[in-house]
């Protein structure tokens, strides 16, 4: 349980399965397991009790680029309690693969790199970077689901039991 033991060191807390507004449907699995690959779909941030994070909005507009890379540091907690439930151990992470970083972005507003440099920045810290190194893609969007102002998705390996 060492990422774990990490985690509540730096006072984080995995959020609880994602709630998503009334009437809407999500036909996919938040994480897709094949052989030692986890493919996980783009996540939000999320508050402790699962439900969507604010403030809401496009960075460079509504929200400060500091206030987007909270959003990504959020989304990392989110991916990686969707990969806990998944999996049952963060430990079983032997390496990001790649990850795909998405911000609600103003128009003119292309400062995206360090936005999703919040998610980065503390699966490196968490990983170290060996197995927290991967390949990122960091691109700005003129809309994001439910007004969230990042969205990321990843891929990595898993050890096998």
């Amino acid at each position: 349980m060492r990422i774990e033991a990490k985690l509540e060191e730096l006072g984080l807390v995995l959020p609880e399965p994602a709630k998503v507004p009334p009437g809407v449907q999500l036909p996919f699995p938040w994480v897709l397991v094949r052989g030692n690959r986890l493919f996980v779909s783009g996540h939000g941030p999320q508050l402790p009790d699962g439900s969507l994070a604010g403030p809401f909005g496009k960075v460079g507009a509504d929200l400060t680029l500091e206030q987007g890379y909270e959003a990504a540091k959020l989304t990392a907690l989110s991916i990686l309690g969707s990969i806990k439930r998944e999996i049952g151990d963060l430990d079983r992470v032997v390496a990001w693969l790649r990850v795909f970083g998405m911000v609600n972005a103003a128009p003119g507003f292309n400062r995206t790199p360090p936005v999703i440099n919040g998610f980065s920045d503390l699966i490196l810290e968490l990983y170290g970077p060996d197995a927290g190194a991967h390949a990122r893609s960091a691109v700005g969007l003129a809309e994001l689901p439910f007004d969230i102002p990042v969205e990321i998705e990843a891929e990595v390996e898993i050890a096998l039991l």
